[in-house]
This record gives C-alpha cells, sequence and structure tokens, in this order.
C-alpha cells in the first residue's frame, strides 16, 4: 500500500510537472465555455487506449451581436475533437482542438487546450470516486474575452444504484485578457442521472459561471444553465451524450443543443 500510494504521489506531481513543460513555455496560458460542455466523471482512460470525441453543440439562442471583440455566438456550430490517452490506472492526459462554423464566415479554429487527470485509485477503497483534472489552453480573441487559461478541476462522483452524481467544483482564472485581475473565478457543474435500462440514462447537467471567489458577480452577470440530458450505452467502446441547455440568466445563453460521441481504440 505505501509504495502505490508513493507512487500515486509521484504521479500527481509527474501531472503538474508535464503540463507545466509543455505550456508555460508558449507564454501565459481559457475557459472551455461552450466549446466542451461535459461534467466530468472521475475515472481515467484505461492505459495505451485512446479515446477519440467530438463535441458539438450549437447556440440557437445567443448573443447576436459582437461584443468586446468576440464574435456573437448565435446559430454558430462548435465542434471540439478531444483526444485522450491512458497511461497509467490512475493517470490520462488530453488534447483538444476548438473549432467553429460561423454564419456567413466558414468554419474558423479558435484554439487549442491540454488536460492532464489523476485519479485517487480503485485499490484505496475510497466511498466516492475522486480525481483532479488541470486544463491550460488558449483561445483567439475573436471567440474569446480572455485568451489564456488555466482551469483547476476537483472531480466527486458516486454511483448508487441505477443513480450516478457527479460534481466538479472547478476553479478557472485567465492570465491573458480582460479577466486577468479577477483571479479565480468558480465554475461549478454537477450532473445527477438515472439508469433506466441498460442502455439509456437520463438526468440533469448543470453548469456555471458565478465570477471571482473573491466576490461573486451580480446575479444577472452570473451564467446559469441546465441540461436536460440522455446517455446511451452502446458497449464498452462507445461513449453518447445529447442535451438541450436552457440559460436561466440574461448573460447566458438561452438555448443550445450539445451532442458527445466518443469511440475508444
Amino acid at each position: 500500500m505505501k509504495g502505490s500510494r508513493a507512487s500515486y504521489a509521484k504521479g500527481l506531481l509527474l501531472c503538474a510537472f508535464l503540463t507545466g513543460i509543455w505550456l508555460f513555455p508558449l507564454g501565459d496560458v481559457v475557459a472551455q465555455g461552450t466549446y466542451e460542455i461535459q461534467v466530468y466523471d472521475s475515472e481515467t482512460e484505461t492505459p495505451g487506449k485512446i479515446m477519440i470525441e467530438l463535441h458539438s453543440n450549437i447556440a440557437v439562442e445567443g448573443t447576436t451581436q459582437t461584443t468586446q471583440g468576440v464574435l456573437p455566438s448565435q446559430h454558430a456550430l462548435h465542434e471540439t475533437l478531444e483526444v485522450t490517452y491512458g497511461l497509467t490506472p490512475w493517470f490520462e492526459t488530453a488534447f483538444y482542438l476548438f473549432t467553429s462554423i460561423q454564419p456567413g464566415m466558414g468554419w474558423q479554429w479558435v484554439g487549442d487546450h491540454i488536460r492532464s487527470k489523476v485519479r485517487v485509485p480503485e485499490s484505496w477503497d475510497w466511498p466516492v470516486g475522486v480525481a483532479l483534472s488541470v486544463e491550460f489552453g488558449y483561445q483567439r480573441s475573436e471567440f474569446a474575452t480572455d485568451t489564456w487559461s488555466v482551469e483547476i478541476r476537483p472531480i466527486i462522483d458516486k454511483r448508487m444504484g441505477r443513480w450516478y452524481l457527479s460534481f466538479n467544483p472547478a476553479f478557472a482564472r485567465s492570465l491573458k485578457g480582460i479577466g486577468a485581475n479577477q483571479g479565480f473565478e468558480f465554475t461549478p457543474s454537477f450532473k445527477i442521472s438515472y439508469e433506466f435500462s441498460s442502455r439509456i440514462s437520463g438526468g440533469f447537467e448543470y453548469y456555471g459561471s458565478l465570477g471571482p471567489i473573491s466576490g461573486f458577480d451580480p446575479l444577472k452577470e452570473q451564467s446559469h444553465q441546465i441540461f436536460p440530458v440522455v446517455d446511451l450505452n452502446l458497449g464498452p467502446n462507445w461513449e453518447f451524450n445529447f442535451g438541450v441547455g436552457i440559460g436561466l440568466t440574461s448573460s447566458t445563453d438561452r438555448l443550445i443543443v450539445k451532442m458527445i460521441l466518443g469511440r475508444r481504440f
């Protein structure tokens, strides 16, 4: 047990170190926003396996004007390619390619992110799943007021019979852009779902952005969104998630449709 814990601690340090040497030489390093709408679970990819996911979403009702140099979101189709590789039974790394098909502008490259996730090994027999995701990335100023950013995302989840719960109390910080002086912002998300059959699960996902942890933004400036979602079990090598998001504040896109399709190799 002591050996496994020491190995895990080394892996946690390696997670931070590798992410740092990959990204920091590039300069100041954005929240993914609506380019990857997903509540993370505590699992990590099987060592040696690759998961390729396509995240698709479109704002049916979103912003309609360019604001602070950022293009409107309404009717823009966001396509994100995520490639995840399992390094150990408790450590994975992932790369994201963000793109957007803007009305009247065609297909645009938005930016890239890189992420590492480490989890508490199953051998520790904890009552809940626990993991930590660290992510750095860049988005062009036409698509985000903050171009370089970092996100620290703790993950806590639990399966209870047919029920599944996951909570991601994430913290995001702009390193370059108009929010660079605000420090870390609280961007929580959670998921609750029920397994109706061996093939179909359904439930709700919540995504929020409350503002700096030193003092939350006024409610009308916060982002709150609820997604009724469906997950299909298409086999151990597939992932499918579909949802329709409803914005609850004036600072949130009013209606978003999203889909995630993944294949493991």
